[in-house]
């Protein structure tokens, strides 16, 4: 029993080799490595594509003649056909050793249309792959800048916290000397709260993201995971037309290249479904020989030598009727060439809808992110003069709260409008055959 725990311990722990090194933040980049190494989705459909490599293999070799051997024993007791070839009484014992082989020489062509339809599957599931990967980048996008987007508004949360705490010690000491209310001290105090609250959600929601991402790429161990924060350059990218962007993803993007796989395969299909209703030869060679134990006169080898014999021969097969088999599985395999055809259509439409959404998406972002810069930068104006008018006494606490909070949402605002504008770009870019970076 302590044998068996030990040795589900040992299986339980991870190899050294495979564990992540958390002791530095992640970049985008290491993220989608790791990412299309380790995660289960990706793994999944490489098995797959082997599958398919492993069938192409059997069909390329199913021109190649195959050969067999056989060897039998056999007792007879009572009446029998002895050596001489008539039927003797008595108890005899025959050996039969036997080597044939055998090739089709024609069957409608369907033998290469099959080595064809395997090739198109393994390509087809080698761009499944790619469709995989690539989905797999987009989602370790899309998760990285998430973590990105909470760690600025945590950001902007700490650095209001700390305006909170010197209002609350600055209100105190004017409190002290006589110069501020209660109901004052205690509406910063309320606020600085607030904030304390605002931070910790912010941690909260960095942690749950970063758990999003880990999950994300399969990690065994996440404790001290965190991501590289990098340097977020603004500029006015180019995003072009959806139209444009889907006349050159159509053409590159894996997703379309195996459903148009698909398609001549299905064409292959019909080929193969149709060589049922034509003729088929086929060529068979073999040796063989027998040991009777009746041949009293001859010893084994003697017997085998004498008995030694070979065919050739050839196999002409037509079909006339295969109660309407062959015909049926022609009509399924028409009516499987129109149906990939829709999913063909389908996936097209899918193609053009994403592009489509990721365009708005990018174009809202950009006009968002323009006017939330211009926002930002009012209400950092509006807060520094709320600010010092309030110091002043000039302005009301509650107007310098009114002032603060205008602030946070806009730098709120501007944070979320840069990543989002950032991702949908570069996601535009991807379509055309770009890498997906920030």
């Amino acid at each position: 029993m302590k044998a068996l725990l030990i040795s589900l311990a040992l299986l339980s722990q991870a190899p050294t080799d495979t564990l992540p090194d958390l002791s530095r933040p992640w970049t985008l980049e290491q993220c989608t490595a790791w990412a299309l190494e380790h995660n289960l989705n990706v793994a999944q459909q490489e098995i797959s594509r082997e599958k398919s490599a492993v069938d192409k293999n059997t069909a390329d070799w199913s021109w190649v003649p195959n050969v067999s051997a056989s060897a039998g024993e056999s007792w007879n007791f009572g009446r029998s056909i002895g050596g001489e070839n008539v039927y003797e009484w008595g108890n005899s014992a025959a050996t039969s050793l036997n080597l044939s082989s055998s090739m089709p020489l024609f069957d409608g062509l369907a033998t290469p249309n099959r080595i064809q339809l395997a090739r198109l599957n393994l390509e087809s599931a080698t761009a499944d792959l790619e469709k995989a990967r690539d989905d797999i980048r987009i989602s370790v996008a899309k998760a990285y800048v998430q973590i990105l987007y909470n760690y600025e508004i945590l950001d902007v949360a700490r650095e209001q916290l700390k305006i909170d705490s010197l209002h609350v010690v600055r209100l105190q000491g004017l409190f002290d000397n006589g110069k501020a209310s209660a109901a004052e001290v205690s509406q910063q105090k309320a606020s600085l709260a607030q904030s304390r609250l605002t931070v910790v959600q912010g941690r909260n929601n960095v942690r749950a993201s970063l758990l999003d991402l880990v999950q994300l790429l399969e990690l065994p161990v996440w404790e001290g995971f965190q991501v590289e924060r990098p340097f977020l350059e603004m500029e006015d990218l180019y995003l072009g037309s959806p139209d444009d962007i889907f006349d050159d993803a159509v053409g590159i993007r894996p997703a379309i290249r195996a459903e148009e796989l698909r398609l001549e395969g299905a064409e292959r299909s019909i080929r193969i479904a149709h060589a049922q209703h034509l003729p088929t030869l086929s060529l068979s060679a073999g040796l063989g020989s027998n040991y009777y134990t009746s041949f009293a006169t001859q010893g084994f080898w003697e017997q085998l030598s004498n008995n030694f014999g070979q065919h050739v021969g050839l196999t002409l097969s037509i079909p006339i009727f295969t109660r309407f088999t062959a015909r049926n599985q022609l009509r399924t395999a028409k009516l499987n060439k129109v149906s990939q055809e829709i999913q063909l259509q389908r996936v097209k439409n899918s193609l053009y809808k994403e592009i489509v959404q990721a365009w708005n998406g990018a174009v809202a972002a950009r006009a968002k992110w323009e006017s939330s810069r211009e926002a930002k930068i009012a209400a950092e104006d509006a807060f520094e003069l709320q600010q010092a008018k309030y110091e002043n006494g000039k302005a009301t606490l509650t107007e310098f709260n009114e002032a603060r909070n205008r602030l946070v949402k806009a730098q709120s605002d501007a944070v979320q409008a840069t990543c989002e504008y950032l991702f949908q770009a570069h996601l535009l870019e991807f379509y055309r055959g770009g890498e997906l970076k920030l």
